[in-house]
């Protein structure tokens, strides 16, 4: 794990930020939902790993993709094997920059978070609506994004297609506390 967090901040431009304006979840939350009328799918994941930095107002956020608990056991299968083919692409990223946000303003902010979203290997800009609330110095992340699916080559056979919905639904919520290791 510690590789993990030196690589992921070396990726993100540690040596260009104080270490107090670093603030970091290992347990950060994604969900997504599939709604059509023959099958909901829903599946979280809480081992989602993500740093702020509020000196350049900018977010990463690493996904692991087996990490999603599924209600059935089948879905979770189809997902990981079938879908995202996990082996091959074991995680999603996403890095990007906050738009006006003043990390100084307690409180609730909305602001755009535009960025580039990694799945299945692919890479496709993206804006991101969030809100942002500073309290006390700690910050969280909310928001929803709508993924296409056919953005990133997840293939579904004809058979299947009244199964899936063609934009996935995913909620994030993020609990950021400063990083202590860069203290």
């Amino acid at each position: 794990m510690n590789k993990l967090l030196l690589l992921f901040f070396a990726i993100y431009g540690i040596g260009f930020v104080n270490a107090q304006d670093q603030h970091i979840t290992r347990q950060g939350e994604i969900t997504f939902f599939s709604y059509t009328s023959v099958e909901n799918i829903q599946a979280t994941n809480n081992q989602v790993l993500s740093i702020l930095y509020t000196t350049n107002k900018k977010v990463g956020v690493q996904i692991l993709m087996r990490a999603f608990a599924f209600e059935k056991s089948l879905m979770y299968e189809h997902f990981n094997e079938s879908y995202i083919e996990s082996d091959l692409y074991p995680k999603a990223t996403f890095e990007g920059d906050i738009i006006d946000f003043d990390p100084n303003q307690e409180g609730s902010q909305t602001r755009i978070i535009k960025g580039e979203f990694t799945l299945r290997g692919i890479t496709k800009p993206v804006e991101v609506k969030a809100t942002i609330v500073n309290t006390d110095g700690i910050y969280s992340i909310t928001g929803t994004i709508d993924v296409p699916i056919k953005d990133y080559e997840i293939k579904v056979p004809p058979i299947l297609s009244p199964n899936i919905a063609k934009n996935i639904q995913v909620s994030f919520k993020f609990q950021y506390a400063p990083n202590e290791n860069q203290k």
